[in-house]
């Protein structure tokens, strides 16, 4: 037995990583289409439009130098930090996302040339007496993960003795001053601005400091083609006004006045009837990609927790110590760490890509695994050791004993736990939209980016959540009733 288990977790890590190398070949195949990484908001260069569909100073720019230069895009939303750590570790090509050239940066990556000028403000809540950093001692400030902004703020922390929260978008980070969570914010300017013209409720209290541009980067040394070609696009799009009319779309006064419309006066957008109405595909198509991963995942942990709850019970040493190795690892790792070490560890020591959706269910699979293995030893072993030692002296083998005997009686056990499971992990599935899996709650944030409406977007999903786990609650108390008759 503990050879066959052996040879079939073999057998699936190979069909794993053959899948991966497919997958990998056939987006290397067309050397003409690249992965590029952008933030989830950060209007006027990147955010989801009223029909949730990405657009942007930076998002349109790359499309057109792509189309100029006769290659393809794949425009991934992962947020800023995701994109930053996905193009370190080999998972997308070049990010574009407001990325500020600085020195610190290119050390590690390589810049094509300036595309956008900008410089880093401070901004406060509208109502707020803050004028300057000398005020913010003692108080609290939030920050951007990963920005220029960010660590502008950072080195003036020790001087003006004041605190910082994290956030890893922009609208959250906004509305932490708004709601009186932290007295300021440090933010781009061009950024800062769009979002005060356009409704937000902050204003900015000190002149641009280290006034600097935005670029588009890739690795140091690597996608090389892919920044000449961006140079060479962008320098034609400036030649034949293409650049212009670009960020006109998204900055001039008639679009921004027409923003501001929207997000005053879109009532129908702003009310729990409204936001269903105008978002029910997208809520629909993020609780699908919910279900899926979790359906997925359910089935590969179930495999891999028979697989290492029975190494357990095996009357072997070293496959005990297998399982409990495995339990104690998996079960200790957050499912964060796992999901990003999984996502961009991996792939920055093997050179290996891992699709985002494939690194979810193998997250999913090794994290639910592990407690579904811990129960499956448990119920096994809860069953009166009396009855294997009975059935072995009555000359059964081990294997005999645990499939007519043991098992029917442990699986009474383990029943209503592996639904339980299903629960966990159908909540789990809430955390991989840390490496960009579009699932409900990436959904959700995508949604309030537009509309600024977190507490009734939030009840929404919620509510979604608790449906689901409400059918799945029923179906485990129907399952232990039929178990139990």
């Amino acid at each position: 037995m503990l050879k066959k288990a052996f040879i079939f977790i073999v057998s699936c890590l190979c069909t794993l990583l053959i899948f991966t190398n497919l997958n990998n070949n056939h987006v290397n195949a067309d050397t003409k289409t690249y992965n590029i990484g952008t933030d989830v908001t950060y209007p006027p260069f990147e955010f989801a439009n009223k029909n949730n569909q990405y657009v942007g100073i930076d998002i349109d720019l790359m499309k057109a130098i792509a189309k100029e230069e006769g290659f393809k895009v794949n425009i991934r939303p992962i947020g800023f930090n995701s994109a930053v750590q996905s193009l370190q570790s080999g998972q997308i090509d070049g990010v574009i996302a407001g990325m500020a050239i600085t020195d610190e940066r290119k050390q590690k990556f390589d810049f094509s040339k300036p595309y956008y000028k900008t410089g880093f403000i401070m901004a406060v809540a509208k109502n707020s007496n803050i004028t300057s950093l000398k005020q913010l001692r003692g108080k609290r400030v939030a920050l951007k993960t990963g920005t220029a902004a960010a660590n502008y703020a950072l080195s003036l922390k020790d001087k003006y003795g004041f605190k910082t929260v994290t956030f890893d978008d922009s609208d959250n980070m906004y509305n932490d001053v708004v709601n009186g969570n932290s007295v300021a914010c440090f933010e781009d300017i061009p950024v800062m601005q769009y979002a005060i013209q356009t409704g937000t409720k902050l204003k900015i209290v000190t002149k641009p400091a280290q006034s600097g541009y935005y670029g588009f980067a890739v690795m140091k040394g690597k996608n090389q083609e892919l920044l000449h070609k961006f140079d060479d696009g962008l320098a034609k799009l400036k030649k034949n006004g293409g650049y212009d009319k670009i960020v006109n779309r998204y900055i001039n006064q008639n679009t921004i006045a027409e923003q501001k419309k929207a997000n005053e006066n879109s009532n129908n957008e702003h009310t729990f009837i409204g936001l269903l109405k105008q978002n029910s595909g997208v809520f629909l198509n993020g609780l699908w990609k919910t279900i899926y991963l979790t359906i997925l995942g359910i089935i590969g942990a179930t495999i891999f927790g028979i697989i290492i709850g029975f190494l357990g019970v095996i009357p072997n040493k070293f496959a005990q110590g297998v399982s409990t190795t495995v339990i104690y690892i998996f079960r200790g790792l957050p499912l964060l760490v796992l999901a990003l070490f999984i996502y961009n560890g991996i792939p920055s020591l093997t050179g290996t890509k891992i699709p985002a959706f494939i690194a979810g269910i193998i997250t999913l699979t090794l994290n639910e695994g592990a407690y579904t293995a811990a129960f499956v030893k448990g119920g096994i072993e809860a069953v009166d050791k009396g009855q294997m030692e009975a059935a072995r002296s009555l000359g059964l083998s081990f294997g005999k004993a645990m499939k007519k005997i043991i098992l029917p009686q442990g699986i009474k056990i383990m029943v209503p736990s592996f639904v339980n499971q299903f629960i966990i992990t159908l909540k789990d599935t809430s955390i991989l939209s840390i490496i960009g899996i579009l699932e409900l709650t990436q959904t959700g944030k995508i949604i309030i980016a537009r509309n600024l409406e977190g507490f009734k977007v939030w009840a929404i999903i919620g509510l979604m959540y608790l449906i689901v786990i409400t059918v799945l609650t029923w179906i485990s108390n129907y399952l232990q009733k039929k178990m139990n008759n």
